[in-house]
């Protein structure tokens, strides 16, 4: 197949639309850098999809630019080779099969017809290729829609929201399939509102909220501005051990305290150190979670179907 594909990083500068009075994306300043898995992240409506449409050039920004390899997408010299989008899993002829799909799909894009077989074999639907793709389940739609965004043998792959309805076993083969195609060498952006679901995948992450940038950056910094709770019977001790080498401490009861700016190993590490017994220690996914909500503001607090209540209104599409 196709070499390496070309290196095409993702850079975003004041990026900010407007639609009338409502601000939908404010400001915004990112980079996503070649052979990492970017997560974008926020609540649904946060803005997420009309950067990303501005990002394809499907929407026009009312200021700020949103470069692909230093070029604006209309400026791309050969688009399907640089970028490859999945932004929802629709447009797919019901009575056609997968591999006629992807065939039309090449031919429409002067492609070579050997590449449809490639781009099955890569995302594990050669088996199903020759069924009809209104009989497909919902993860072999995406990955049909993966295979079509691969087709150029892309350096950039966009995927909005593409755990939507995907079990676990769909979501791992995903993961697995993402994490691949960022070892090669690939800039991969994938948006979600769910972060436990992200933060198994992405390397870096960018959070934002009402349209505006609350944080971009590794995933272990943002597990960082995240506290730690630790719970030891000398509680007090600890406080004051953890105070003097620099962290912020809040007391939260006898035995339990809240510790700013120390992953837990640093913890676990000077408690052992001053001879105090721990009786739990929390990190990890919840501290994430934690991070993630306290960045959106609350914007993120999740409804019952974990979609956020306070901003269930879908931004405008266009």
């Amino acid at each position: 197949g196709p070499g390496r594909p070309a290196v095409t990083d993702v850079a975003i500068r004041g990026l900010t639309k407007r639609y009338g009075a409502v601000t939908a994306v404010e400001g915004l300043s990112f980079d996503v850098p070649a052979g990492q898995v970017t997560g974008f992240l926020g609540p649904n409506g946060a803005g997420k999809t009309t950067t990303l449409r501005m990002l394809l050039g499907l929407v026009q920004p009312s200021a700020g630019t949103a470069l692909i390899g230093g070029e604006p997408y209309h400026k791309l010299a050969q688009p399907r080779a640089e970028v490859g989008a999945v932004l929802e899993a629709t447009g797919f002829h019901p009575g056609r099969n997968g591999r006629d799909h992807l065939r039309v799909l090449a031919r429409a894009a002067g492609l070579p017809a050997g590449r449809v077989a490639e781009v099955l074999d890569r995302v594990g639907l050669t088996s199903a290729a020759g069924r009809r793709v209104g009989g497909y389940s919902l993860g072999m739609r995406q990955r049909l829609a993966l295979a079509a965004a691969l087709l150029g043998d892309p350096g950039l792959l966009i995927l909005d929201e593409p755990g939507n309805g995907l079990d676990p076993a769909g979501m791992a083969s995903l993961r697995e399939l993402l994490r691949g195609l960022a070892a090669e060498g690939r800039t991969v952006l994938v948006s979600s509102h769910v972060l436990s679901e992200a933060a198994q995948t992405v390397d870096r992450v960018v959070i934002i909220s009402s349209g505006r940038l609350r944080f971009s950056g590794p995933l272990t910094e943002l597990a960082d501005t995240s506290s730690v709770t630790v719970t030891s019977p000398r509680a007090g001790d600890l406080a004051t051990a953890l105070k003097a080498s620099g962290y912020k401490v809040d007391l939260a009861g006898d035995t339990t305290l809240q510790v700013h700016g120390a992953g837990a190993a640093r913890i676990g590490l000077l408690a052992a150190q001053e001879g105090i017994a721990l009786s739990s220690l929390g990190e990890g996914p919840a501290a994430l979670e934690q991070a993630f909500l306290r960045l959106t503001g609350g914007d993120g607090e999740p409804g019952a179907d974990g979609v956020p209540a306070s901003r269930t209104a879908k931004e405008p599409a266009r």
